[in-house]
Parts: structure tokens; C-alpha cells; sequence
């Protein structure tokens, strides 16, 4: 037999090539062109924030624009920044994916380097319908704008402001999105949207000579839910809506971060509507508890790998519908895996490459459901050293729990529905039950066997040294005295007694996470 010659081996190779080729995935065209292959990726993963009136500093809505961007999209989309999309696959399945396929990162990069050729315009395909205004989903039923510009000047500490939006409600009404357009989208980091029934924030507005007041009013009365840069809005699934209660005003608590120069935030909100209340209720919970605020978290100058971590039972059957996570320049990944009763570990939240400047809330594809006796663990990472190129201290200082940016705090959120309706009544107060009597035994350096079970009150035997009915800051431990009085002495005794342990329950339970510390 005679051996093969070189070129008999290539001539085979080719043709072998092309009949894997045939028989594989997508080729790339022998000649890629914007209007047949790249205008399609942009205009469906690009051009909702890139045009004029939505979030992006410039457009990207036809060639001319693109084209201008070119090596910059290149790069951006090749190192995974862009689009902004940060959980890792394979560690839950979420809805409205802005994670650009390797097929797509590969067509854009080949298009850059081969000269960046427009194509026949005819070829274009239809740009995507947005709404005057920069609404993403359709028309509001209700529009709220901010009265007066708030001037943010261009250097300082970060401001956290409430704004007020009165309403002229006349009846209660369900709201399934808010969306929020910033003003000046270089400040506004994030905003927490409350209500107010009482009037309360209306006579507190503007009494320092500038919009809106600072510190907390005392008649807040409920959430419509949370905005931060990278959010995407999106109705709440299955039916679920909030209320917005009649005679209510709507308060947007806002952190602003100060950008460089002088800028002018007026904050636009649209509210959608649903026409029937909803029928289950929504359950809203943190792992760690209101942002890590009670974590005792302190991160010491120069450690890479400082870890914060926390961890709740299900007390019931839930569905669990989306997740979103929380925090500054140091954290550097988080995540949240489910252990189930029967033994098995699932990995349903994670984020790797954390990223201070796009916080999105991501909706699982299907319900996910978790029985009761799920323990569901969140890790948070934290590198405080020199090395992180966000740290922003140089040289790194030891860093504690705050809400300026150069401090820290870190939290996942999840929304769900019971999945039995009568059981998730009062979800909130025992997860957050739980989660504060942890928290007094990590004050006091006891243990709580009951952890979760019983209400506060019936912790104070444990702790309460000397047995005559209140527990006295000098019975906690040095350690953790500031942080215990700050979350339970509410009248500032130096005590803190079994009513003030109830009350702190009610408080904890039912008022958002973030609440009382903006």
C-alpha cells in the first residue's frame, strides 16, 4: 500500500472540514456586514439603553453611530462588560438574558477587524419599537416627576435624600412595574421607593431650603419596590402587584453619588396598574438581613478574601420568582446555594465578577420552587486589598459597615409566593424572627437553640444575666454593646426590655430591609 502524499492528506482535510462544518454549528459568512449580521445584535442587546433619552451616554442606532464605536464594542463585549449581565450561566435560568452568545461576540469582533463594511441597507432589519420618553414597557398609567431639580454638587460624600411625589389617589389602586428614569443618570445610584399615608414626609419636604429632606420620616407604610443602575423593569409574574393605598404619597429614598461635576437630579417614575388585586401575597427577604447592617462587618486593610456569609430556613413551601444582590466597591462575588431536605446542594444565585455600577434584579425563567427545611446560604466576597482595582482607598484602610460608597455592605434579595397561600401569611415575621434572634446570640455570645421558632421577647431569660426583666447593655459583650443598642434600646435607657423586643420584631418584619437606614 502506498503512503499518502501531502497533498492527498490536505485534500482530504478540506473536505472533511467542510462536511463537519455542514454537520456542526453556525459558520461564520464569508463576508460579515452590518446591515445583514450586526445590526441585528445591536439593535436587540444595545440600542435599549444606547438612544436618545435612555440611560446610555451615546447611541448606537444605526451604521454611522456603530461604526464610530466599533473597536470599542469590540472590546467591551469580547471582555464580557458589556452587555451588562453578571450571573454566571448555569446557577439558575433567568428571563430577558442580555448575555451575548460566543456566536455573536465572534461576529462583531471578525466585523471590527475586516474594515467594519455597512452592507446592503436594504438588509436592515427593523429597529425595535421604544416608547417616547424612555419608557421600556409601553406607556405608564401613572407618570410622577420630581417638582425641583436637586443640585448634586460635584465632589463630596454621597447624598441620601428623600423625595416626595405627592398623589391624588381617590381609590386604592395595585401596581405591578414601577419604572424610574434618573434625572442625571451620573448620580443616581439607587433609589428605594416607599409610601407614606400619614403626611408625614410632605411637611418634612423642603425644610432645609432644598428638595426633598434627609434622614427618615415616620410614616412610611409600605414599598413599591427598588431601583439601581442596571435594573430592568419588568411587571411583577403570576398577577402580583403592590398596593398603592388612597391619600398615599409616594417618597423616593435616593442615594446619589457625586460624579465629577455639578449635576441637576429631577427622577421621573411610571407606575402600571393592574386591574384586580392580586390573589397570593408577595414574600420579600434578605440573606444576610437589611443589607448586613447587624453582620458586625469590618473588613481589615489589605485582606483579598474576607468572607460575609448568613443563612435562613424556609418555613414553608415557597415558589421563588427573582434575585438581586447588594453592595460596594470591595465585593468582589456572591452567592446563594440551596440545600434541600432530602441532602441535595443547588447552586441558585452567583455572581463572580461583582460590579458597583450595574445592580439588575434578575427573573428566574420558571418559578423556583424550594420546600420547607430548605437552608439557603449566601456568601459574600470582599477584597480590601491593593490588588482590587475598585477599592477605592489607596492604600486600602480597614473598611466597616456604612452607607457611604467607601463603605461596605452586602445582601440577596428574593421575591416568591407561598405555595400555599395560608402558610406565607406570616413568612416575613418568622424568616425575620429567625435572622434577629440569631443576631442576639451572636450579641451576647450565647446559642439559640429555638432559633426561628419563638418570638424575640421570650429570648430575654437567656440573656438577661442578673434576671430582673430587661437586658442591660453592660450583660452584652464589648464587642457587639453599639450595634445591640442601635437595633433594640429604641428609647435609649442603656436597657432593653421585653416590650422594646417585641416592638423591634414588628419593626424588622414588616418594613423593607433597607428601610430604616435611608
Amino acid at each position: 500500500m502506498s503512503r499518502p502524499t501531502l497533498s492527498s492528506l490536505l485534500t482530504s482535510f478540506v473536505v472533511l472540514a467542510g462536511v463537519v462544518a455542514a454537520q456542526g454549528g453556525p459558520r461564520q459568512p464569508a463576508k460579515i456586514t452590518f446591515t445583514e449580521h450586526v445590526a441585528r445584535i445591536i439593535f436587540n442587546q444595545c440600542t435599549t439603553c444606547h438612544r436618545p433619552a435612555a440611560i446610555g451616554p451615546f447611541s448606537l442606532t444605526n451604521y454611522k453611530e456603530t461604526r464610530r464605536k466599533g473597536k470599542m464594542i469590540k472590546r467591551v463585549t469580547s471582555q464580557r462588560f458589556m452587555p451588562p449581565w453578571h450571573p454566571v450561566p448555569g446557577h439558575g435560568e433567568f428571563q430577558d438574558s442580555r448575555r451575548m452568545s460566543d456566536a455573536d461576540v465572534e461576529t462583531i469582533a471578525v466585523w471590527v477587524d475586516s474594515g467594519m463594511a455597512e452592507g446592503d441597507p436594504k438588509k436592515l432589519p427593523a429597529m425595535p419599537k421604544f416608547v417616547d420618553g424612555g419608557f421600556q414597557l409601553g406607556k405608564p398609567d401613572l407618570v410622577l416627576t420630581m417638582k425641583d431639580a436637586f443640585e448634586v454638587p460635584a465632589g463630596g460624600p454621597d447624598i441620601y435624600r428623600n423625595f416626595v411625589l405627592p398623589l391624588a389617589l381617590d381609590e386604592d389602586k395595585w401596581v405591578s412595574a414601577v419604572e424610574v428614569i434618573p434625572g442625571a443618570g451620573a448620580v443616581l445610584h439607587h433609589t428605594l421607593i416607599f409610601l407614606d399615608d400619614t403626611g408625614d414626609s410632605r411637611r418634612m419636604d423642603g425644610r432645609d431650603g432644598k428638595p426633598g429632606f434627609r434622614g427618615m420620616s415616620r410614616g412610611r407604610s409600605g414599598s413599591l419596590g427598588t431601583w439601581a443602575v442596571g435594573s430592568t423593569a419588568r411587571h411583577l409574574p403570576k398577577g402580583l402587584a403592590r398596593k398603592l393605598s388612597r391619600g398615599s404619597d409616594i417618597i423616593l429614598s435616593s442615594h446619589l453619588h457625586p460624579s465629577g461635576k455639578k449635576e441637576l437630579e429631577k427622577t421621573r417614575i411610571g407606575l402600571f396598574f393592574r386591574k384586580q388585586p392580586p390573589s397570593r401575597s408577595l414574600l420579600r427577604f434578605q440573606i444576610p438581613a437589611m443589607f448586613g447592617a447587624l453582620s458586625n462587618l469590618r473588613i481589615p486593610a489589605g485582606v483579598k478574601n474576607h468572607r460575609l456569609e448568613d443563612k435562613i430556613t424556609l418555613p414553608c413551601d415557597i415558589q421563588l420568582l427573582s434575585v438581586g444582590g447588594h453592595a460596594h466597591y470591595l465585593c468582589k462575588s456572591m452567592q446563594t446555594t440551596a440545600l434541600f431536605p432530602d441532602g441535595t446542594k443547588k447552586s441558585i444565585f452567583y455572581i463572580d465578577n461583582w460590579a458597583f455600577n450595574w445592580q439588575g434584579r434578575y427573573q428566574y425563567k420558571t418559578p423556583l420552587l424550594l420546600p420547607k427545611g430548605t437552608v439557603l446560604r449566601t456568601v459574600l466576597i470582599y477584597d480590601n486589598s491593593s490588588s482590587n482595582p475598585q477599592n477605592p482607598s489607596d492604600p486600602p484602610v480597614s473598611v466597616r459597615w456604612g452607607l457611604q460608597s467607601t463603605d461596605e455592605m452586602g445582601s440577596v434579595g428574593f421575591l416568591g409566593v407561598p405555595v400555599n397561600e395560608s402558610e406565607g401569611r406570616n413568612f416575613n415575621s418568622r424568616i425575620m424572627e429567625g435572622q434577629m434572634s440569631s443576631l442576639i446570640s451572636r450579641f451576647t455570645g450565647g446559642g439559640n437553640r429555638n432559633r426561628g421558632r419563638a418570638p424575640l421577647s421570650f429570648e430575654l431569660p437567656k440573656y438577661d444575666k442578673n434576671q430582673d426583666g430587661v437586658i442591660e447593655l453592660t450583660e452584652i459583650t464589648s464587642r457587639w454593646r453599639r450595634r445591640m443598642a442601635s437595633a433594640f434600646d429604641m428609647n435609649g435607657d442603656g436597657e432593653i426590655s421585653k416590650k422594646e423586643l417585641a416592638d423591634a420584631q414588628v419593626k424588622y418584619a414588616n418594613r423593607d430591609e433597607g428601610e430604616r437606614r435611608r
